[in-house]
């Protein structure tokens, strides 16, 4: 299963390392990455599969949530196929 994670908010460092570190941890494999800053904003947004995972996606999104607050920045998790579903005209 793929999903998406998304990051937003002031940069700072160690931002990357923290949220892979989670993914890492719960065996979740990036496939790809794409990060950028905008005048001082971080924005961050990966392409990750689930597949491996050995928790359930609430756990995992709630795992990012906490992380989410431990670091100061915004990082929500969304299925691929939701997200595709409902760009689809």
């Amino acid at each position: 299963m793929k999903s998406f994670v998304t990051v937003l908010g002031n940069d700072k460092v160690g931002i990357i390392h923290e949220v892979t570190s989670v993914l890492s941890k719960n065996n979740v494999n990036i496939l790809d990455i794409n990060q950028t800053l905008l005048e001082g904003y971080f924005t961050m947004v990966m392409l990750v599969d689930l597949s491996k995972m050995e928790i359930d996606f609430t756990e995992l999104k709630d795992k990012l949530e906490d992380k989410a607050k431990e670091i100061e920045v915004s990082i929500k998790l969304q299925r691929a196929d939701i997200f595709n579903s409902m760009y689809k005209i």
